[in-house]
């Protein structure tokens, strides 16, 4: 028999009823039609040449993701929320967008995710990027603490980030970065690539 989907326990020992989230086991388990009903006509008739390439972490309302939508019009992108209000509103955004723009923004999507390093690598293909930006300083240094430290990512080289059109996109495109900009504050960002971990 073969298995598409497992359950997992999402809860702690705080005394919070656990939920049960009914997720895919694997990628070519997803039914990304729901994403992209563009590029994936249904879950029978997958396009596994096409994969996600960039992964929004904490993706707020979308600003990133929409511009970038528009600049690698081909390119496959996930937006991760772990707020469910913030979500439904990206949702609903780019539900807008897509009808407002026939034939644009259907490569983005949004999900809810409150899972770590570790899901995201599931998501993203080997080669992906995550890009990740924030203003305040110590949350900047746990996310780069917690991407160097994983087996499966390695951050961008120097060369590669000043040849990146997505890095100068992250602190004017995004809300947060908008915010920081008006008030002249400072940004911190790690920016690493998923790779196969050795084994």
């Amino acid at each position: 028999m073969k298995a598409s989907m497992f359950w997992k326990l999402d809860g702690d020992d705080s005394g919070e009823t656990p939920t049960i989230k009914h997720l895919p086991i694997s990628p070519c388990h997803v039914d990304y039609s729901l994403h992209y009903p563009q590029f994936f006509s249904s879950s029978d008739q997958i396009d596994s040449s096409k994969k996600i390439q960039f992964a929004d972490i904490g993706c707020g309302f979308g600003g990133l993701l929409i511009s970038l939508s528009t600049l690698f019009p081909e390119t496959l992108m996930i937006g991760m929320e772990l707020r469910d209000k913030v979500s439904e509103y990206v949702k609903e955004r780019i539900s807008a967008l897509r009808v407002a723009n026939p034939g644009q923004y259907q490569n983005i999507s949004v999900v809810i995710s409150t899972h770590l390093l570790d899901e995201y690598a599931y998501t993203l293909r080997v080669g992906g990027i995550i890009y990740t930006i924030t203003d305040v300083e110590e949350l900047g240094g746990w996310m780069k603490a917690c991407l160097e430290s994983h087996p499966m990512y390695e951050a961008l080289t120097e060369e590669e980030l000043e040849a990146d059109p997505v890095v100068k996109l992250l602190s004017s495109a995004t809300e947060e970065g908008q915010k920081v900009a008006r008030n002249d504050g400072q940004t911190f960002q790690a920016i690493y690539r998923c790779i196969m971990p050795a084994i």
